[in-house]
């Protein structure tokens, strides 16, 4: 049984004023969990755990608004993930203030040894506007992309999981140089590690902040050397890999043609670039809901698989390569939660926040009407594998 705690309880125990609870939920940020029939809002432990995290993104300078839009979609995060995100974004602010710091204290030395002084170095390394936007960012996208991964996990019919599917289908051997481009958290590599021969494996993103959170899920696996840098640019010889590999990457790139030039470039001959992408089934139901919702909301500012999909992914990739094999992922999803598919729906990449949050309430009321029993979700997912 849960414990119920009335606003003035719950505001004593958190140390906060009574005003401060009645403001968080106003605006949404912090909602009881009940309301009883003689209108008293009722807090449970559960919302302790959320009040916690507002509190510690307040404390790193966070704006309520920000809060909002980086803790919304989370509340699938046990404490314990939750503690180890923010715990991560502390560090990485104390590792910009130490920049900072240091910075000063240069900027001291040459005044005292009456050096000029290059401001626009300085300024260049007290970025506080650009450092917060890229940990909102990062906080937000680390919990989306594990959103997304997790709802599969959960209800994914069929038995052999994507990153495991994938990694079956790839021709690895001992002694391969191998690149991924666009690896995200590593989750492909973690998913098989101990499957993996020894190759010679470099993993790159754009985002250092993706590399950082590779390198903590593949503790204790060796041979692998973490890179950032823009794939428009690959940064190695022509010739140098045996094995290049895009996981849900060339739709996202500012020049696709670019890109396959360079993997193309980068492939030693007879190497083999594998490049997974959706088609324009990909789950298509969850569209049609948040449509009937409000025509207005899009997913996506794009359709992905218009610029990279199943349907002309094949004619894309003949610029560079002749030998083109499609392989299709079979699975689909029986979700039974609506809460779920809201988190998933709220992870997307397009504007419906900007819908969905202002009544969010509604919203949840609406899915839950349309999700009682358990919803069928196409996946329509499959993988180019390119001979050079």
């Amino acid at each position: 049984m849960n414990q119920y705690y009335k606003t003035g309880e719950f505001a004593k125990m958190a140390n906060l004023s009574i005003r401060t609870i009645r403001y968080y939920d106003k605006i949404g940020l912090l909602k009881p969990s009940l309301i009883a029939d003689n209108g008293y809002r009722l807090y449970t432990d559960k919302d302790f755990i959320k009040l916690q995290k507002i509190l510690s993104l307040k404390y790193l300078g966070f704006s309520l608004d920000d809060i909002f839009s980086m803790t919304v979609n989370d509340s699938y995060l046990t404490l314990q993930e939750s503690l180890i995100l923010q715990k991560k974004m502390i560090d990485q602010k104390i590792e910009h203030l130490q920049n900072i710091k240091e910075s000063l204290e240069q900027t001291e030395l040459f005044i005292n040894n009456s050096q000029a002084v290059d401001w626009k170095k300085i300024l260049e390394n007290i970025q506080f506007n650009t450092m917060e936007k890229d940990l909102i960012e990062q906080y937000k996208n680390s919990a989306n992309i594990d959103i997304r991964i997790k709802l599969h996990e959960k209800y994914s019919v069929n038995p052999i999981h994507w990153f495991q599917w994938m990694f079956s289908e790839y021709r690895l051997k001992s002694d391969m140089k191998v690149l991924e481009i666009g690896c995200g958290n590593g989750e492909l590599w973690q998913r098989n590690r101990y499957q993996i021969p020894s190759i010679n494996l470099i993993l790159s993103d754009v985002s250092q902040g993706m590399l950082d959170d590779a390198k903590n899920n593949l503790k204790g696996l060796e041979n692998i050397d973490y890179q950032c840098f823009d794939c428009h640019h690959i940064p190695y010889e022509d010739n140098t890999f045996d094995i290049v590999i895009a996981n849900h990457v060339l739709f996202y790139v500012q020049d696709i043609h670019i890109v396959i030039r360079e993997v193309y470039r980068v492939l030693k001959t007879g190497g083999i670039f594998y490049c997974s992408t959706y088609g324009s089934r990909h789950m298509k139901e969850i569209t049609d809901l948040v449509k009937e919702y409000n025509p207005k909301i899009t997913l996506s500012n794009i359709k992905l698989y218009d610029v990279f999909g199943l349907e002309n992914g094949a004619d894309i990739l003949k610029e560079c390569f002749n030998q083109i094999e499609l392989r299709h992922h079979d699975d689909y999803l029986l979700v039974k939660n609506p809460d779920d598919i809201i988190n998933y729906i709220l992870s997307c990449h397009g504007n419906q926040s900007e819908y969905i949050l202002k009544d969010y309430h509604s919203f949840k009321n609406y899915m839950d009407r349309k999700v009682q029993k358990e919803m069928k979700i196409t996946k329509d997912a499959g993988m180019f594998i390119c001979q050079k």
